[in-house]
């Protein structure tokens, strides 16, 4: 890959991820175009860049030279916006959950066909240095054949926070199992693979708020590996946490830096003659650096014409999941 190629990008949705993703360009991104409904949003972002607003995506769509554009709206806009990039020939990077259920993804991944376009959904959790480090560890077989995941994931909110944008399922699709769920789901098929039986339950408990506070997964693969996931924005302390199980050790997994405290790694190996296991660790007290990696990876992608290794298709089983849970637990966010 060429490193001097530089990707010219537009970004719709000016917020506070859009604001991050501007950030996370590195050398390879040019910011060049900026919508979002609110002009003012967009034309602050724009001038820190010396890139132009719109008020109207569908005019950021319009420039040619735009290479890539990222999708940080509002979940109900998230597949619209996606499927009119597609159709446009720009490869786009759209913020997870990529739609508000996976009946919207279809048409998206009908529309991309065989053509050269990617799509990458933002699941930057990959990226952070702890899951990194674990892949790899279990990608070496030092953990051996994994048994289970117990992972958890949740913040305490504000105040108003039940009258925000994420309480309203038009626009949100669902609560906080569409809002954090799909990191875990995500990250849990990215060491177990696929998963073929599902149960959960979704529960609103203290918002006052017709979407869910808090989520309850147990998925398994066809071979009995279970993935246990709590997601909850009724965790009055920011929390972080992944267990990894295999037959010869566990990483646990905890932090994401800033609010969810150090992001750090413990890896226990079992001993021949079992007891206390062996106990190595390592902490990551820098900066978040998942976004930035997260974007250089999607460059190569284009670059190398390889399909994105977080993409659409990985959105859409995390949504299954999610709308399963849905229907499980007499919820319904489609009205």
């Amino acid at each position: 890959m060429s490193k001097n190629k530089i990707f010219l990008v537009g970004i719709i949705g000016c917020g506070l991820i859009g604001g991050k993703r501007a950030r996370a360009l590195g050398s390879q991104g040019n910011l060049v175009a900026c919508a979002d409904n609110d002009f003012e949003k967009a034309s602050q972002l724009a001038q820190a860049y010396g890139a132009k607003a719109f008020d109207s995506w569908v005019e950021l769509l319009k420039i040619q030279d735009v290479d890539i554009v990222i999708v940080s709206t509002l979940h109900d806009s998230l597949a619209e916006i996606t499927l009119a990039a597609v159709q446009a020939n720009k490869h786009v990077l759209v913020e997870k959950p990529a739609a508000r259920s996976a009946d919207e993804l279809k048409i998206i991944i009908k529309a991309i066909g065989d053509s050269k376009v990617k799509v990458r959904v933002g699941f930057n959790h990959r990226y952070h240095r702890a899951l990194l480090k674990a892949k790899e560890i279990i990608n070496s077989g030092d953990l051996g054949e994994l048994m289970f995941i117990r992972g958890r994931y949740g913040h305490g909110a504000r105040v108003g926070y039940d009258r925000e944008w994420r309480a309203d399922p038009k626009l949100s699709g669902g609560g906080e199992l569409i809002d954090q769920g799909p990191h875990l789901i995500d990250l849990s098929r990215w060491f177990l693979g696929d998963f073929s039986h599902i149960k959960g339950f979704a529960h609103t408990y203290y918002w006052d708020m017709p979407v869910d506070d808090n989520g309850f997964m147990l998925l398994k693969t066809e071979s009995n590996q279970v993935a246990f996931l709590h997601v909850s924005c009724t965790e009055w302390k920011n929390l972080f946490s992944m267990e990894i199980y295999g037959k010869k050790g566990k990483l646990d997994i905890s932090g994401l830096g800033g609010s969810y405290g150090v992001e750090k790694l413990t890896y226990y190996r079992m001993l021949p003659e079992m007891g206390p296991p062996e106990t190595q660790a390592w902490e990551y007290p820098m900066t978040d650096n998942s976004w930035e990696a997260e974007m250089t990876d999607f460059y190569e992608d284009i670059s190398r014409n390889r399909s994105p290794s977080a993409g659409l298709s990985d959105a859409y089983e995390a949504l299954k999941i999610i709308q399963h849970v849905y229907l499980e637990s007499n919820y319904d966010h489609r009205s």
